[in-house]
């Protein structure tokens, strides 16, 4: 089978199914593209993960993209967006022309209301994933932390909180590399 048509398959059975979006899908996506079809190894996609979430843009666009693209180029790439988007845009079409006239029918409210704890349980569930393959441990636990304050509790924007854990994350990095130079320099020297 064509990887492009596999590629827009598998995001278009994401894209139909998952409630909550794009965190919500994140269970689907790692059990699709890690699991069944091994395109890409586990510790990646939670790399690819980190680097979609700092991404601007739609969270289920850009992972589709990135792994599209991994896997068949420019080609994969438009094949999987293709999939990821094409439910949603036929879902929320029907929706609008549907939602106005039912969603006070007390049966809608009680759907709606049911699914909300299934959107935290999916939402939940890879993040926890997440924290184990970040290898987050009481020493590092401070930085999700502190992340979790500043933006819930200071009312800090989470862009802010980016740019700032990138420029921590580069100082970081200097300083690190500069020890390693500097205990080589000591370790040559008679």
């Amino acid at each position: 089978m064509n990887i492009a048509f596999q590629l827009f398959a598998t995001f278009f059975k994401i894209g139909a199914f998952t409630l909550g979006g794009g965190y919500a899908m994140l269970s689907m996506v790692e059990k699709a593209v890690v699991d069944q079809k091994k395109w890409i190894p586990s510790d990646e996609f939670w790399d690819m993960m980190a680097i979609v979430q700092s991404l601007p843009g739609v969270f289920a666009v850009n992972t589709a993209l990135y792994v599209g693209h991994k896997i068949a180029g420019r080609k994969g790439a438009a094949a999987a967006m293709l999939g990821a988007i094409i439910p949603s845009i036929v879902i929320i079409l029907l929706l609008a022309t549907i939602f106005s006239e039912y969603r006070n029918l007390p049966v809608v409210e009680r759907i709606f209301k049911g699914i909300r704890p299934c959107v935290v349980a999916l939402i939940l569930s890879p993040s926890i994933r997440m924290i184990k393959s970040a290898k987050v441990n009481w020493k590092t636990a401070i930085i999700p932390i502190a992340t979790v304050f500043l933006i819930w509790w200071c009312k800090v924007s989470p862009t802010i909180v980016i740019i700032a854990a990138i420029a921590g994350s580069l100082i970081y990095a200097l300083i690190m590399e500069r020890k390693v130079k500097q205990s080589v320099n000591e370790e040559g020297k008679p």
